[in-house]
């Protein structure tokens, strides 16, 4: 009789609704209080505020099965949205499953995307469409996006097409038409947005077209201006579940919101400490408010956890516990406390992969004190995609198999076979195949015709490509714009060759000046889609990769043997992926490297959002946490190279966020100099805490044979060896808690890589320095010396 208030409105009832009631629901003997609270609470909007890990899904589908079960809606009154076509399907899958037969009947149960559809083939001639339109792809939009600059005198150089498609989106995205553009957002596109924006869409109609944003928006406005259409729907839909609500947009809010004003049964189910995607569009804001937008909301918190250990969770909950903007709850669980969250820091960043590399191989052996892992259960979260380049380095080198989800492994992403194109060329002109793929990387103006004229040349005279652009040029056989590229193509491999093995040049930058010169580099530095930053650190990372190797050759040589030796077995595989990728998934075991301040929480979210791009990292970190069920391991390095020069770390502002009791340290004595939260670097710490967080490390060190991997003796080996006349920031230091003090405003000082400067401000043990040659950084106060002290 859950859904009748009391006795007299169940005999109230008709007969068959009491016949209903009486129905048996063996489903619900399967949930906790709160998801079991969540499923009865049918009438009026709830929000079910999930934690991670706390059977949201399991709650969701018992909802619908419950509606259906009690007969408070028929499977066609029920709209149930989610985000991806795979959470669709296991919905419906679960549904079938809890009643025990196959579910029919359910049309609006899927993406938000797909519902649109349906919805707007119904209604197509309200926007000016067919209901046969047809829906673009990114490459058709691209292409439409051309012939409109074209059509202007904008420079498509300095305002790519690729960019006005990104900001059309982002207005689409928030339910923005082309006559309703902000004022202040009026100059976007070089002034233009607005007017092309308009064209697009008119276009589009001449096309009898959509593409992906429209189909949120054409339903949209249709029901802002069609009240008789959204009558229809708002009684037709009964009842509302939405998954993943903290990841809508404005356009998706909008949608959301007008539908459910008819009967305001929505349910929305979502995690505000979970909302990590920003970058397109999700609003936070949307389930923060959710209170507010629907007046009387019953708002359910399912906070017992499923996955993690309780070490786990108070981690996770005592970073997020940062952020101001959530509603808040506590995770628990009845599990065992298990492992400690472990915090590590390294040397730098190679140390680090070398460790966890070793790690991976010791933790399937059950030698670290804990049961045996497959690497099935094992996974390496980063934060940027260009930090998986040193774990697959490692890994090809050890022969440790593993697995990159969410995207291709480093060598095999777009822009590094491009850029390896370029290399092989250099170093072996007889490289047709590496030709091919370049001629017109970044555009040339060498369409299919002219590399066909090449192709040709090069085989009536029987040699290479390059011999035959190099032919067509001298024989203008290849006119205009394309053959002068052309031209200039060529005689840079030339040149580029002759500087192979120059005494004047290393192999790094020739690479550089390679990529530089070719266009390559600004070619990604003149995209403005979303991917194109994580491109660019990947060829700086791919850079950076060669210097392992004595020469260029050595490289190609290298990579083409790693690759050619990684066979799909179909054995374990440890699992690399970025934290945004992840979310969704768990793992026995999680390594989460690179917690460093810049890279983790991100420099370029925190310069562009604020605090609003820093709580999403937060955010972020605690979404990667949580995907560790037993064991959960933290590292930073202490030096990293970034944009190509290295620099000394800080470790992450997150990592002093860690509850010090659920933590255990394992930087090795001496490498840091101790302290809890920066694991020796932060100077902030008591003298108390870093005594005693010494004398744990030394504890730890003399029972545990963490430190006798090959790794960690490597290390101490470079350590003891290596001069003294090598940078500081390249030897063992203890810290010096006195260093703050050392230095005043305008002092004189000098770094080892940076040279001599003044100190400009002091901020704990960080010291802002105006270097002569360098411009202003900040540095470790450590890594400084007043300039009297150089000793040369």
């Amino acid at each position: 009789m859950s859904s009748f208030d009391d006795m007299d409105a169940f005999e109230a009832a008709s007969l068959s609704a009491r016949a209903m009631q009486a129905r048996p629901a063996p489903y619900l003997d399967e949930l906790n209080p709160a998801q079991r609270q969540a499923v009865e609470t049918l009438d009026g909007p709830v929000l079910m505020l999930a934690g991670a890990g706390t059977g949201k899904t399991k709650a969701l589908t018992a909802r619908i099965v419950h509606l259906l079960n009690q007969g408070k809606a028929r499977p066609n009154e029920i709209l149930s949205v989610t985000f991806t076509n795979k959470a669709a399907r296991e919905m419906k899958t679960r549904v079938g499953r809890m009643l025990g037969q196959a579910i029919e009947g359910m049309p609006w149960l899927g993406t938000f995307h797909a519902i649109s559809v349906k919805l707007l083939r119904r209604h197509a001639e309200l926007v000016g469409l067919k209901s046969n339109f047809t829906i673009l792809d990114s490459d058709d939009q691209l292409r439409l996006m051309k012939q409109l600059v074209a059509a202007t005198n904008i420079d498509d150089k300095r305002w790519p097409p690729r960019q006005l498609a990104n900001v059309i989106d982002g207005w689409k995205n928030r339910a923005i038409t082309p006559d309703r553009v902000p004022a202040a957002e009026a100059g976007a596109y070089n002034h233009e947005g607005p007017r092309l924006y308009a064209e697009y869409q008119a276009r589009l109609k001449e096309l009898n077209a959509v593409d992906f944003g429209d189909l949120l928006l054409h339903c949209v406005t249709i029901f802002q201006t069609h009240e008789d259409v959204l009558a229809q729907y708002q009684r037709w839909f009964r009842y509302i579940l939405v998954d993943e609500y903290q990841d809508t947009n404005v356009a998706q809010y909008l949608w959301l919101r007008l539908l459910a004003a008819g009967h305001r049964n929505i349910c929305c189910v979502g995690d505000d400490d979970q909302s990590i995607y920003g970058w397109r569009g999700a609003e936070v804001g949307n389930i923060l408010r959710f209170e507010k937008d629907f007046p009387g909301a019953h708002v359910v918190r399912l906070e017992q956890n499923y996955r993690s250990t309780p070490h786990i969770l108070a981690a996770a909950s005592s970073v997020i516990a940062g952020n101001e903007s959530r509603l808040g709850k506590t995770l628990w669980t009845d599990a065992d406390d298990g492992e400690k969250v472990r915090l590590i820091g390294h040397w730098d960043g190679d140390e680090e992969a070398r460790w966890i590399g070793e790690e991976l191989e010791s933790m399937q052996k059950g030698t670290r004190g804990m049961r045996a892992f497959s690497l099935d259960d094992c996974a390496i979260l980063v934060r940027a995609s260009h930090q998986m380049r040193a774990f697959e380095d490692r890994f090809l080198t050890i022969g440790l198999p593993y697995r990159v989800i969410g995207g291709p492994r480093f060598y095999e992403r777009m822009e590094i076979r491009d850029a390896m194109a370029y290399f092989r060329l250099v170093t072996s002109p007889e490289d047709d195949l590496a030709f091919e793929r370049i001629v017109n990387v970044p555009k040339r103006g060498l369409g299919d015709k002219a590399q066909q004229t090449i192709q040709r040349i090069a085989r009536d005279r029987g040699v290479t490509l390059v011999d035959g652009a190099r032919i067509a040029v001298a024989e203008e056989a290849i006119k205009g714009k394309g053959g002068a590229a052309l031209r200039v193509l060529v005689d840079d491999l030339a040149r580029w060759g002759r500087l192979v093995g120059s005494a004047d040049l290393t192999h790094m930058e020739l690479a550089e000046q390679i990529l530089d010169e070719s266009g390559y580099t600004a070619m990604w530095q003149n995209d403005k889609t979303p991917e194109a930053p994580g491109r660019l650190e990947n060829l700086k990372e791919l850079v950076k990769a060669l210097e392992g190797f004595e020469n260029l050759q050595g490289f190609l040589e290298h990579v083409s043997l790693v690759m050619d030796n990684e066979t799909d077995d179909g054995g374990a595989k440890v699992s690399v992926m970025t934290l945004h990728a992840a979310k969704g998934l768990e793992f026995p075991a999680v390594f989460l490297p690179g917690w460093e301040d810049g890279l983790f929480p991100s420099q370029r979210s925190m310069d562009e959002q604020g605090l609003k791009g820093l709580e999403e990292e937060r955010r972020l970190a605690y979404v990667g946490i949580t995907r560790a069920e037993e064991v959960c391991t933290i590292s930073f390095a202490g030096n990293r190279r970034v944009f190509g020069q290295w620099q000394s770390q800080m470790p992450s502002r997150f990592i002093d966020e860690l509850p010090e009791a659920h933590v255990e340290v394992l930087t090795p004595p001496g490498l840091y100099g101790g302290g809890y939260g920066a694991a020796g670097m932060a100077a902030s710490a008591s003298p108390e805490i870093m005594a005693r967080q010494m004398s744990d490390i030394d504890d730890r060190a003399q029972r545990a044979d963490v430190y006798n991997s090959p790794g960690w003796r490597r290390l101490q080996a470079r350590s003891t060896e290596r001069p003294m006349s090598q940078p500081r920031e390249s030897r063992n230091q203890v810290i010096d808690l006195e260093a703050v003090s050392a230095y005043v405003i305008g002092e004189r000082v000098f770094h080892q890589k940076f040279g001599y400067g003044a100190v400009a401000g002091i901020e704990g043990d960080k010291v802002e320095v105006d270097f002569e040659k360098a411009g202003t950084k900040k540095v470790v106060a450590r890594f400084i010396c007043a300039a009297d002290d150089v000793p040369f």
